[in-house]
């Protein structure tokens, strides 16, 4: 029994013994606190796009040179470590956290596009919450108002445009929502009509001009069918001039058609409206009348 509690431990310790001795050099290297041969092997890894290795040691070195020279240069890879390995979250924040710690450094100007930049590849599809397309393109224009003669102005303002472009395409797709699901009600097709016309108003040279304004006018007549009786005609009378300035505006489109039987629609809408209204109008005085007999028969 003890003989066999002896022969385990012997083998435990030899195993622990082997396991030590296979240690790599990396992880050797990793545990050692020669911080000069470190930070050359980091540098190295770096370079030879060992990303990951060098984060390791990146991340021990920062600790270490805190304060000292060299903390500037570490900060640098760091943030590009971060960046190559696509982690594009904790890039942006240290490529900000260099900017900011070395405003007067060469690369600060590099740093601050970058922490923009990383900000612009976390832009999800338009489909999506578009809360980093907005904190993109606030970087970015951070960055051209920190460095307007910068050669990069011309690449932030081109990024700049494509997010636009993307808050652009969500905006309309959460327009033509309201065309598409319930409720279907003059309050629904009157929201449409608005979310249309902000679209225009914050894209003014949208590429969607001619697909919003013809389902601007498809929701104005929604609306109008909707409604009253009594709002009908001027509802309609509103749609009309849609119609005619759309026509007017797009001669060429290929919603023409569309936008002509639309204006048809409303015409017809009209008619009936006032059709009804005028069917409507002796009923009342019938009624009003029959209330005038009876309250002289009562007096």
């Amino acid at each position: 029994m003890f003989k066999n509690k002896r022969l385990i431990t012997w083998c435990l310790f030899i195993i622990i013994a082997v396991a030590a001795g296979c240690k790599s050099k990396f992880e050797k290297l990793q545990q050692s606190n020669d911080t000069a041969k470190k930070y050359q092997e980091a540098i190295r890894l770096y370079n030879n796009k060992s990303y990951s290795k060098a984060l390791i040691l990146f991340d021990d070195l920062i600790q270490r040179y805190r304060g000292r020279a060299e903390a500037e240069d570490l900060s640098y890879y760091f943030a590009y470590t971060n960046y190559k390995l696509r982690d594009y979250t904790t890039a942006r924040y240290q490529f900000k956290v260099f900017a900011d710690t070395y405003p007067n450094s060469q690369k600060a100007e590099e740093c601050r596009f970058m922490s923009a930049y990383c900000y612009y590849l976390e832009s999800p599809n338009f489909t999506l919450d578009q809360e980093n397309t907005i904190r993109a393109i606030e970087s970015m224009q951070l960055f051209i108002n920190l460095y307007p003669k910068s050669e990069r102005v011309a690449e932030a303002s081109k990024l700049i445009q494509n997010l636009r472009d993307k808050l652009e395409s969500k905006a309309f797709a959460n327009a033509k929502l309201y065309l598409t699901t319930g409720p279907y009600d003059a309050q629904n097709y009157r929201a449409a009509v608005i979310a249309f016309r902000n679209v225009l108003r914050d894209y003014p040279d949208t590429k969607y001009a001619e697909e919003i304004g013809y389902l601007t006018i498809k929701a104005q007549n929604l609306f109008s069918i909707n409604s009253l009786e009594t709002k009908q005609e001027e509802r309609y009378n509103e749609s009309i001039v849609m119609a005619n300035e759309f026509l007017e505006d797009f001669p060429a489109s290929k919603y023409v058609k569309d936008v002509q039987n639309l204006k048809e629609e409303a015409e017809q809408g009209i008619a009936r409206a006032q059709k009804a209204l005028a069917l409507a109008q002796p009923k009342a005085k019938t009624t009003d009348t029959k209330q005038e007999d009876k309250k002289t028969e009562n007096e």
